[in-house]
Order: C-alpha cells, then sequence, then structure tokens
C-alpha cells in the first residue's frame, strides 16, 4: 500500500504521475492524497487510483494508517497547507509507527531545509529515501549548486550521511548512496529528456512501489534508478530525447521491471 501525498492547486498532474508510476511499478493498491480539486481529472485518468482529499493536515489524519508506504513532495508546494502535511508526515514515525518506509521528494525536501529540526521525527522510519536534484540538494547542505555538481560524490554521501538516509543525488549520471557510507552506484543509462518536468515525480513512485514490495531502501533506489532511467532511453529510441514527456516513462518502467 503506497500513498502518494502532495498536488498543491495548479499541480495535480504531478501525484498522478507518481501514482500512476507506483501501480506500473507493482504496488497493489495506490492512494492519492491531495486537493479535492484535483480528484476528478485523477480519477478520469487513472481509475485504479484511490483517492483521499486532502484541505489540511488534519484530513490526512483518517487515512495515515493506511499506507505501509508514504510518498511525499510531488506538486506539494511550500504553502500552510505544505507544511502541515509535510508535519504530519514527519511526526507518524516519532509516535511510534517504525514500519512506516518514507520517500521526500521535490517541495517536501525544500521545506525541510527550512525546518532542519523535523528529520529527527524521521529517524525512526523503517526506511527513508530522498530524491533530490542539485538545487534541492544544495539547499539540504547549505552550498551552492556548483559546489554540489563539482563533486556529486561527496554530495551525495554529505547527503545520506548527514540525514540518516538513503539519497539520490539525480542529474546526468544519479548517483545514489547508504546511510552508512559503505556503498554507492552510479547509473549509466539515462538521457536529457528526463529534464522535462514530472520525471521526478515518476522517479519517487517508482521508489516508493519498490520499497512497498519489501526492497530496503538502497536496493529501491538503485533499481529504481536503473529502471527509470532504461525506460528514458527506451521511450527516446526512435522519436527521440526531444519531446519526451514524463507520462510516456510508466508504461516502459513495467515493461523494463518485468524483464529483471
Amino acid at each position: 500500500r503506497v500513498m502518494i501525498v502532495g498536488g498543491e492547486v495548479g499541480m495535480g498532474g504531478a501525484v498522478l504521475l507518481a501514482g500512476r508510476a507506483a501501480l506500473r511499478g507493482g504496488a497493489g493498491l495506490v492512494r492519492i492524497a491531495t486537493r479535492a480539486d484535483n480528484l476528478p481529472g485523477i480519477l478520469a485518468a487513472q481509475p485504479e487510483l484511490m483517492t483521499a482529499p486532502v484541505e489540511s493536515g488534519q484530513d490526512l489524519d483518517p487515512v495515515m494508517d493506511w499506507p505501509g508506504v508514504i510518498v511525499i513532495g510531488p506538486g506539494l508546494g511550500r504553502s500552510g497547507w505544505a507544511q502541515q502535511l509535510l508535519q504530519r508526515v514527519c511526526a507518524r514515525p516519532a509516535a511510534g509507527d517504525k514500519s512506516l518506509r518514507v520517500v521526500l521528494d521535490a517541495d517536501a525536501l525544500n521545506l525541510l531545509a527550512e525546518r532542519p529540526d523535523w528529520w529527527a521525527r524521521l529517524s525512526s522510519c523503517a526506511e527513508l529515501v530522498i530524491t533530490p536534484h542539485p538545487g534541492e540538494a544544495a539547499r539540504l547542505l547549505g552550498v551552492s549548486g556548483d559546489v554540489i555538481q563539482s563533486d556529486r560524490p561527496s554530495a551525495v554521501r554529505e547527503l545520506a550521511g548527514r540525514f540518516g538516509c538513503t539519497a539520490v543525488l539525480k542529474g546526468a549520471g544519479s548517483l545514489v548512496a547508504s546511510a552508512s557510507g559503505g556503498a554507492m552506484w552510479l547509473c549509466p543509462h539515462g538521457n536529457p529528456g528526463l529534464a522535462s518536468g514530472g520525471s521526478g515525480d515518476v522517479l519517487a513512485g517508482l521508489i516508493g512501489a519498490l520499497l512497498g514490495q519489501g526492497l530496503p531502501g538502497l536496493g529501491a533506489a538503485a533499481v529504481g534508478v536503473h529502471v527509470h532511467a532504461l525506460a528514458a532511453d527506451d521511450c527516446a529510441r526512435g522519436p527521440g530525447e526531444r519531446g519526451l514527456a514524463a507520462g510516456d516513462l510508466p508504461d516502459a518502467v513495467r515493461l523494463h521491471l518485468n524483464a529483471l
């Protein structure tokens, strides 16, 4: 059971992409917790998705017992609404739910860069995976994007070690590092088409699905990054990289996962 949390007004497509990727990644049940205005479009596009209308952090409480995995960040924004939702998710492991696995993406990471005290609440998660791009990584570490890009292996290790998680540093040659510092993996696949909006949402949903199927954080992140990149290469074959859209990826993700 995977729950995707996010989708501020005007950004409902992000949670749809993440939810679709979770389904194609093998999750048996996927629920989207988002603004009520997003729900008709989401259900029309992907009726297999379950939904929960969420207009405040309090609205999230009734469904917090449902998922084994929470992916928070796609289309989340940085409003008061977003902060309430993130606070609820961060509080869950601290309240004793030590079986919860969490994927933090996009604006969830930007908000945590502003509220570093919230990281401690996530320390008892069964698995914690973060998926920043270089700009988000720079904000988390308090450095410039140039510093991140000048030594990406050191940056991803610093992210994993500082926040006690599996870290994915997205970009050309995405990197995955474990919290222990003992493992790091470089993805040799992918293409510039992955720079299009929404591709990170697909990756977050896919990693969430793999966590839900029992993979540890490092394995889920590495397999997710690998399959995501192969899917992008497959979609670019023939038509080319230009014009590759995130919505093209989930069906190709399914093909490559089943080929493993």
